[in-house]
């Protein structure tokens, strides 16, 4: 059989990811910031764009201005959507309507960006200049969450560690009283004290102190120097300021040499380890989402209306301009024009109904620990959001990323409400990790000279309904501090 080429035709049908696609895809990851720097692009290019004076209702000066219509803001009471129409929820994964982006969209609509957070400008991504690659200084808060998320896995201690790192100062200090912080959460002022421990181990050592003196002993206690004649002169301070060393060596029960070497110790020491990272530590966010108690019991889920500012597509200007336009460049210019500025009116509607949407949806579903508190948090992944609200789970994690939520129990990113869960082998509900590891630390505890391996805790567990990998166990052990088996054994024969 003789191989010669030859042509054919084929019919086929495959998604394109159009450059307007690709647009709303992106328009639907970014932050604040981000949004609002691409939104300046667009009415600096686009002469068919302007902003609208959300007080005043009125469109920015413009050729021939014409006040335009305000769009209701998506809200959502009592769990229900109340103005998002189910035709403009679009899961951009799945589906994509290559329309013309005029069509279907009311004129003078108003939609804008939200708070403030941080990121890049543009959708260029192949072509950031030398600056966009430079890193940049990192703040105190970025550096103490980066810590929290690799050394606290319980996902009610980690809410707890972000409410301190917002309690902190300038210096790095705590400021604020934890009795409140325990009422806010639901939480007991034990389980703030102990996330409170774990925390004052983070970089830099002396952080979450209350006091002078706090964050001096922590530096000592890092440095192995803590020593009872140390914390009696830490708790002297005040003789130390005023230069009573006779005084000071009879409470510390030193000599003169020995003060003299504590005291150039204390000096070494840093009284503000937060001033060398940038000085904006508590950074406040403005949230995309509120969220309140509604009358009827229940929650009442809205975007954030005081920093959602208006963009509007100003027809009569196009109109306009459209009838005294007699070349083919400029009426195709114009044409393009117009469709860019009505999709991207378009692609805010569609951004602010979806995040509404998934927000609504990951307050039904934790509602346990707005009402109860922290220990109350439920396992979640974005499997299950994307499920009941009929979407991708990519477009779930586009919307909760750098997504914020205002809440009675304060401000979080969307992000932090999903926590892992652990499956089920016998068929039942799965197990929350938060239980698993408390299960895991139980069995340990009541292990006596027989030591438990990790293999052997997994036999446990499975027995026990939970299907968990040995690498599992012993993340969770290690997340809990808990030394292996065989530093167990060899420390209880020291004992024994």
């Amino acid at each position: 059989m003789a191989l010669t080429p030859r042509l054919d035709l084929r019919q086929s049908q495959s998604l394109v990811m159009t450059p307007q696609l690709q647009q709303a895809i992106k328009l639907l990851q970014l932050s604040n910031m981000e949004l609002t720097a691409f939104i300046e692009q667009e009415l600096e290019r686009n002469p068919l764009l302007e902003r609208e004076d959300a007080e005043r209702g009125e469109p920015e000066a413009a050729p021939e201005p014409e006040p335009q219509a305000q769009a209701e803001e998506p809200m959502l009471d009592g769990m229900t959507q109340s103005s998002a129409e189910d035709g403009m929820d679009v899961d951009y994964d799945n589906l994509y309507n290559n329309d013309s982006a005029a069509d279907g969209v009311s004129n003078g609509e108003a939609f804008g960006q939200w708070g403030q957070s941080g990121g890049h400008h543009g959708f260029d991504d192949g072509e950031n200049n030398l600056e966009q690659t430079l890193a940049g200084e990192i703040s105190l808060r970025d550096h103490l969450i980066a810590q929290l998320n690799m050394d606290i896995i319980n996902p009610a201690q980690k809410l707890i560690g972000l409410h301190l790192i917002e309690m902190l100062d300038e210096s790095g200090y705590l400021i604020g009283d934890l009795d409140e912080l325990a009422d806010k959460l639901g939480c007991s002022r034990a389980d703030i004290e102990l996330v409170l421990v774990k925390v004052q181990r983070f970089d830099p050592i002396g952080a979450f102190a209350r006091s002078l003196k706090e964050c001096l002993a922590l530096q000592l206690a890092e440095r192995d120097r803590l020593d009872p004649a140390m914390q009696a002169l830490l708790n002297n301070l005040e003789m130390l300021a005023k230069r009573d060393l006779v005084g000071l060596m009879k409470v510390c029960g030193i000599d003169a040499e020995d003060l003299t070497e504590m005291i150039g110790e204390i000096k070494a020491l840093d009284p503000k380890p937060a001033l060398r990272f940038d000085h904006v530590v508590a950074q406040p966010v403005t949230p995309d989402v509120l969220m309140r108690r509604a009358q009827d019991g229940g929650w009442s889920v809205e975007l954030n209306s005081d920093t959602l500012p208006r963009v509007l597509v100003n027809t009569r200007y196009y109109t306009h301009i459209a009838d005294q336009t007699r070349k083919r460049d400029d009426k195709t210019y114009l044409s393009e024009r117009f469709q860019s500025a009505n999709w991207l009116v378009k692609s805010l509607h569609q951004r602010a109904t979806t995040i509404l949407k998934v927000a609504a949806e990951l307050v039904r579903q934790q509602d346990a620990f707005f009402r109860l508190g922290v220990q109350h948090l439920r396992p979640l992944v974005l499997r299950d959001i994307a499920g009941a609200i009929g979407m991708h789970e990519s477009t779930v994690s586009r919307v909760t990323s750098n997504k914020y939520i205002s809440t009675p129990r304060g401000i979080y990113e969307l992000k932090y409400f999903f926590t892992q869960a652990i499956g089920s082998n016998d068929g039942g509900d799965a197990h929350s990790a938060e239980s698993v590891r408390h299960r895991i630390k139980a069995l340990i505890d009541a292990e006596g000279k027989a030591v438990l391996s990790d293999d052997r805790i997994v036999e446990v567990l499975k027995a026990e309904g939970v299907d968990i990998a040995r690498r599992t166990v012993a993340k969770y052990r290690e997340g809990m501090n808990i030394p292996s088996s065989v530093q167990r054994r060899r420390e209880k024969a020291l004992g024994g």
